[in-house]
């Protein structure tokens, strides 16, 4: 099973403010879509409280410490660790970690692939993709309109 991290950010860094994502870019928003369907997406509790409704067409695992968390959607699950995660995805070709912060952190050591959308601009924000060592990785990337899409390979 491959990790593959999915995040959007800033050209600083940030992705969230106020517990939100801080623009609206369609693009973007269509190539995690196209990404993800079909597979599972890890979130923390946040994350999964700033959607209106668990993502389509993929299975939501919900991440939290809080042991009362629950939830009654269908397409979802609550787990509470890195390892219940891994062992609850085990037959998955691949598993997508799509944040908050805090999950990006827990996954960042283990994960074999990263797509950071960069968007093409600052943004006013109070949450940051965690630091990496770039030196961990090969990059590639890709040009849209609104961002630059680079696909990150772990190094082995």
């Amino acid at each position: 099973m491959k990790i593959i991290i999915i995040a959007a950010k800033a050209k600083n860094n940030v992705i969230g403010y106020k517990g939100k994502l801080p623009w609206h870019s369609p693009e973007e928003l269509q190539h995690f879509k196209s990404t993800t369907t079909g597979f599972p997406v890890v979130m923390g509790r946040k994350t999964r409280e700033s959607l209106k409704r668990p993502l389509d067409n993929r299975l939501n695992i919900i991440l939290t410490r809080n042991k009362e968390y629950k939830t009654n959607e269908s397409d979802s699950v609550v787990l509470f660790s890195v390892d219940q995660v891994l062992k609850h995805c085990k037959d998955y070709e691949k598993i997508f970690i799509i944040g908050g912060r805090q999950v990006f952190g827990a996954f960042i050591g283990i994960a074999d692939e990263m797509l950071i959308s960069e968007m093409k601009f600052d943004a006013e924000g109070d949450t940051f993709f965690p630091e990496f060592n770039q030196e961990d990785w090969t990059a590639t990337k890709k040009e849209f309109n609104d961002f630059v899409l680079y696909h990150y390979i772990r190094i082995t």
